[in-house]
């Protein structure tokens, strides 16, 4: 029995000796960061928000069929969850998955700090714009890379003549933080490496991406 004990104690010191080897050696290391690249914290919403998201990706990829528009991936960006927790998602319409989610600004409607929501789509306004976009080309704008966006709906038809983008600047943190994030003036406004993530998912696809600003 005294023998068995031994060896049992033996093979979990040799197991956790493993397991430290392989977390501290190069591989190791390698392989962890890629993992914890590909699954951000807060990658998964509540199951309220994730019923909802499901919900409106559902409709996004009825919309993308109907209208030429990429039917295999959208992003969906949820305002009515707090601004720093992740609310804009990259969605797999064909997988019926979320496969990246980061944090995004509302528009602070021309006040120094906006309490709580509210929506706009007149020029000036400064607001966020709820709705459905097209996502154009890129160019480099203020703040660097950028995409033009188009409103589809009445609610954000003017996004184009506000001059709304898709953009990114340093004051939006990579992972979720602690208290709200920055305000912009009404464009969606992403972290910086966020921003190169959705790149090439805008860039390479043959059709136009869609942008969905919900709530």
């Amino acid at each position: 029995m005294k023998k068995f004990i031994t060896t049992f104690l033996l093979l979990i010191f040799l197991s956790l000796v493993a397991v430290a080897w392989f977390s501290y050696s190069k591989t190791g290391k390698k392989l962890l960061s890629l993992y914890a690249h590909e699954r951000p914290a807060g990658f998964i919403p509540d199951k309220t928000s994730l019923k909802k998201l499901q919900m409106k990706a559902a409709e996004a990829r009825q919309f993308a069929q109907k209208n030429n528009f990429n039917s295999s991936i959208c992003f969906l960006a949820d305002m009515s969850l707090p601004s720093n927790q992740n609310r804009f998602f990259v969605y797999d319409l064909k997988k019926d998955t979320i496969q990246n989610a980061g944090l995004v600004t509302h528009g602070r409607c021309n006040q120094n700090w906006l309490e709580g929501r509210k929506y706009g789509n007149e020029p000036g306004c400064g607001c966020t714009s709820l709705g459905r976009y097209k996502i154009g080309n890129p160019y480099k704008g203020r703040f660097g890379l950028a995409f033009k966006l188009y409103g589809l709906d009445k609610t954000n038809d003017k996004a184009f003549e506000r001059s709304v983008v898709l953009h990114s600047h340093e004051c939006v943190p990579e992972t979720e933080v602690k208290d709200d994030i920055c305000q912009s003036d009404g464009c969606p406004t992403v972290s910086p490496g966020f921003l190169q993530q959705l790149k090439p998912i805008i860039t390479r696809s043959e059709k136009p991406v869609i942008l969905w600003v919900f709530q």
